[in-house]
């Protein structure tokens, strides 16, 4: 029998003073039972990265043909579509296809850096694509922010971020290897 989802209530304050972006998220994240806690919290901290009154979570790791988090116009084209991990060339090729503006938030330290170094020749036709990781570092220290139910503030200025769950305070500092153009 699959094993269910566990789902994390979660009170997101984002304050992003350089895209001038304050606002409180209410979610509700279901995590995947092959989904680590820190993939759970990166996913969170992406959403605070790009957060707009449009932007979703999506089925995620539960759905091949979406991402792990979007953001569609209100004719319903795909503005933004934000994927976690290390996807192949080819997804990163469909996925961009399919929208205006694609960011891809890999993570794992060394296996990052391999896959980085596997698929960055292939990705520079790709405009509309850009490329966030976290590291190993930062990975963990997130991690141990995760609970069920959570008030999560993230502070964003000049590109730093600020994570902060009750008394617990994780610096985060997202590494572009790619810019969209």
């Amino acid at each position: 029998m699959a094993q269910n989802a566990t789902i994390y209530k979660v009170e997101l304050s984002v304050s992003d003073m350089d895209r001038h972006y304050y606002e409180t998220h209410k979610l509700t994240v279901a995590k995947h039972p092959s989904e680590t806690e820190a993939r759970l919290m990166v996913r969170i901290v992406a959403f605070a990265l790009n957060a707009h009154e449009h932007l979703e979570m999506t089925k995620g790791l539960s759905t091949d043909d979406e991402p792990d988090i979007w953001q569609k116009s209100l004719s319903g084209e795909i503005d933004l579509w934000v994927a976690l991990g290390l996807p192949s060339e080819k997804i990163i090729r469909q996925s961009s296809n399919k929208a205006a503006k694609m960011i891809v938030y890999p993570y794992g330290g060394k296996v990052a850096e391999v896959w980085w170094d596997k698929v960055k020749n292939g990705t520079t036709r790709f405009d509309n694509v850009q490329v966030v990781n976290f590291s190993e570092a930062d990975m963990a220290a997130l991690e141990k922010l995760a609970s069920r139910a959570m008030k999560i503030q993230v502070n964003i200025q000049d590109g730093d971020v600020m994570v902060s769950v009750d008394e617990h305070v994780v610096y985060v500092t997202p590494e572009i290897w790619k810019r969209a153009a």
